[in-house]
């Protein structure tokens, strides 16, 4: 009985053996990484490397629109991270899953609850979302691309914070903080916080953009300034990190004692003032959000009604200190412009209300910028909008005239109307085009109603004839000639182009580059502190080399002073021939230096051969001066490329070579990924990518601090005549470059590629050209 007890236990686990084979098998078959890059299992990674680029490069989602690109491109990520790993590449060989998981994959232990129901294994258990399959779909609509974040976001952050989770797939940590995240992504998106992912596998670049070594990362992006986490990932931390990226002075406590100095100040910032009544002791994140969004248009306050000292507040504007109460004080500070009360303030309630009064009543020109808001150009006959400004001075000289064209504006309130005013003696361009410098208005304010043409300037205005004094008459002599224009447009009969208007509340200079300073310190302090040594680096070797030199200066200078006060100082006659000498000696030296070692210049081509010892182990300090050529250009672009560099090889630190365009094409495109502007990565793979000519590309590499500068071709007809005409060699030169020099008249136009690549050589030497990092270098296969 035993026995019979005993060979049923047997043929139960070898029936389990059997259908975990099976079930294993049915996983690989789901995805094969193989299958998806279309190499056979005996590949070597060199051919898994090719058919990698090949696939990636055709099924980008930036070049290819096919709906299903995205999706076959993230396949194809995955597979060649699978197989470029030999062990993830081994236990998916062996095992059918690229994890470390004893041979054991998830898809088998997911296949178990379905396959018997004898069998029952909770796939929540084993569920691990390494993968894009099973990755949470929550995070999809918070994806960032390249061209994306550069475009969007980051002008974005201008007005809002974001935070941004660095994932990757196999990424434990990833999942242990996924809980957390979603629950702090989803409150702080409620209150206006940009949220954003980033998958180090399939965005590189970005991930490199943004400093992220590791997965995974959160980081926090304000005004385009990026700043990491670095704290236990729980609620409050993340919401406290949310905070303490906006800015300090957003928010103004207001009691009793300071509330008429707050809401007096609208003259001077030339704001409508914001303040929010609750009973919360601390000001809320939500309103904080609020008070950074809108900063440029509006000034905003707190009042906690359970602290004492605002009692008389409270009282005064009539509160209910049970319900939240925001309240918008413009010119008149005795009663507000609008009050909104909820029970729950919701961003949107808050945005709508704002919104509807960014601007005071009767708002001053204080910009450009302002007057074309508050100032629009008409789109068509329907949206006409036209400006009221009244041209006055400061102080109570002029004050009654301002109260008057006040009590006119808020009696007159249209959505076709905006009245504004403008200080004379602070926008004097202004001013001048619209009165033209008569005496009747000097000294006196004017009103002039206008309506901007187009952005370039333009206007057609009117000036009343006579100067404004703000009685009943010219109460009445304006609005009877509001009440014409909506029916006659052509009142408005004179046309004139005004300048830009001076920004006067912009800070000063010295301000700004305090402010500038004050940040890159704190950026260095905290990256000092979190050991992020490797953007420290830099500044570390730049502090280290100029204390050596200091000290070493100093040292040098202590021997030198003391043999000086023991030898006795030489006659004038031989400090002058000294001098003399020396002079003389520096600038032989000089000249020397750019006189050429050899008579010819010698021009090696750049293979795989050479690869290393002529870029990727070149020694500190020397640079490769590459020229991209074709084999149709070759003998054109050598001669002009000898020509252009030849006094440049005196320099025992640079070295000349060519690289062949139509062998090695791919690793040219790879680098200049690095040498791209932001502006152009959406038009990246264009219709004509795999056809762009690269012949008279220059570029100087450094083989050990990894960069390299660029020179891109000269385009004909820029210099007129002088394109034209055809370059010969020197003599010397013609001899030992071993080839004769074309006049043809495209001969002439492939040298003129190259046309002012001296100069770039006297930059390259200075240092002054912009230089492109990259984190290794290619094979060059």
């Amino acid at each position: 009985m035993e026995l019979g007890r005993a060979g049923l236990a047997w043929a139960a686990a070898l029936l389990l053996a059997a259908l975990g084979a099976q079930v294993a098998a049915a996983a690989a078959g789901e995805f094969d990484p193989y299958r998806v890059l279309g190499v056979g299992r005996s590949s070597s990674q060199a051919d898994i490397k090719k058919a990698y680029k090949r696939l990636a490069r055709e099924w980008h989602p930036d070049k290819n629109k096919d709906p299903g690109a995205e999706d076959k491109f993230i396949q194809i990520s995955k597979a060649y991270e699978i197989l470029s790993n030999e062990e993830k590449r081994a236990n998916f060989d062996r095992y059918g899953d690229a994890g470390e998981s004893q041979g054991y994959s998830q898809h088998q232990h997911r296949q178990f609850h379905h396959f018997h129901e004898g069998f029952y294994f909770d796939e929540s258990f084993f569920h691990f979302p390494f993968n894009s399959e099973r990755r949470d779909t929550s995070d999809e609509k918070y994806l960032l691309h390249f061209s994306h974040y550069i475009n969007e976001i980051v002008p974005d952050s201008f007005k809002k914070p974001y935070l941004i989770k660095i994932t990757s797939d196999w990424c434990f940590s990833c999942i242990h903080i996924e809980p957390v995240w979603k629950e702090v992504a989803q409150e702080l998106e409620a209150l206006g916080v940009g949220i954003g992912v980033v998958h180090a596998g399939y965005e590189r670049r970005l991930a490199h953009h943004l400093g992220a070594h590791s997965t995974p990362s959160i980081l926090g992006l304000i005004n385009g300034k990026i700043t990491f986490f670095h704290n236990a990932v729980i609620r409050e931390n993340l919401r406290q990190f949310v905070e303490n990226l906006l800015p300090g002075n957003l928010v103004e406590k207001i009691t009793d004692k300071n509330y008429i100095r707050f809401l007096s100040n609208w003259k001077k910032e030339n704001k409508p003032h914001v303040l929010l009544f609750d009973h919360m002791p601390v000001v809320p994140l939500l309103y904080k959000l609020t008070a950074f969004a809108y900063r440029d248009y509006l000034s905003f306050g707190y009042v906690y009604v359970g602290l004492r000292g605002t009692e008389q507040l409270s009282s005064q504007y009539n509160i209910n200190v049970y319900t939240p109460t925001m309240m918008i004080f413009k010119e008149h500070i005795d009663r507000p412009a609008d009050v909104v009360q909820a029970r729950d303030m919701k961003k949107q309630l808050i945005d709508d209300f704002l919104s509807q009064n960014k601007f005071l009543m009767v708002a001053r020109l204080t910009s450009q910028r302002l007057f074309q808001e508050l100032c629009p150009v008409k789109k068509s006959h329907r949206q006409r909008k036209h400006c009221v400004v009244l041209l006055t001075g400061e102080g109570d000289k002029f004050a009654e005239a301002y109260e008057a064209f006040l009590t006119f504006a808020v009696a007159n309130t249209k959505d076709t109307l905006k009245f504004v005013h403008v200080y004379n003696d602070r926008q004097p361009e202004f001013a001048d085009a619209l009165l033209m410098d008569e005496e009747k208005y000097r000294g006196k304010s004017a009103v002039v109603i206008l309506e901007r043409r187009n952005n370039a300037g333009k206007i057609a205005y009117k000036t009343l004839d006579e100067a404004w004094q703000g009685s009943k008459e010219d109460n009445f002599i304006l609005l009877d000639l509001l009440d014409q224009l909506r029916t006659d447009p052509g009142l408005l009969s004179s046309e004139t182009v005004l300048a830009d208007l001076n920004d006067e509340l912009a800070p000063m200079f010295l301000i700004r580059w305090l402010y500038s300073m004050l940040d890159y310190i704190s950026d260095c302090w905290d990256s000092l502190f979190h050991s992020n040594w490797r953007e420290m680096m830099p500044l570390l070797s730049l502090l280290f080399s100029a204390l050596f030199i200091l000290f070493g200066t100093v040292i040098v200078q202590a021997f030198s002073d003391s043999s000086d006060t023991r030898d006795s100082p030489p006659s004038e006659k031989e400090e002058t021939a000294a001098k003399t000498e020396k002079n003389d000696t520096s600038f032989s030296k000089e000249s020397n230096s750019r006189i050429p070692k050899k008579g010819f210049v010698e021009v090696t081509e750049l293979t795989d051969i050479n690869y290393n010892s002529n870029l990727v182990r070149l020694r500190p300090g020397h640079m490769n001066v590459v020229l991209i050529l074709s084999n149709s250009t070759k003998t054109a672009l050598l001669q002009k490329f000898a020509l252009e560099v030849y006094t440049f090889t005196g320099s025992s630190s640079l070295h000349f070579s060519f690289l062949s365009l139509d062998k090695h094409r791919e690793w040219l495109e790879y680098l200049l990924e690095f040498a791209q502007d932001a502006a152009p990565i959406p038009n990246q793979y264009d219709k004509h990518f795999l056809e762009r000519d690269y012949t008279g590309y220059v570029l100087a590499l450094n083989g050990h601090k990894k960069y390299f500068c660029l020179f891109k071709p000269h385009r004909s007809g820029d210099e007129g005549g002088t394109l034209g005409l055809c370059e010969d060699y020197d003599s010397s030169l013609a001899t030992e470059a071993r080839g004769k020099s074309s006049c043809s008249p495209g001969s002439r136009s492939i040298k003129n590629k190259l046309h002012k690549l001296s100069f770039w050589m006297e930059r390259l030497l200075e240092g002054s050209l912009q230089r492109f990092y990259i984190p290794s270098w290619p094979a060059l296969d």
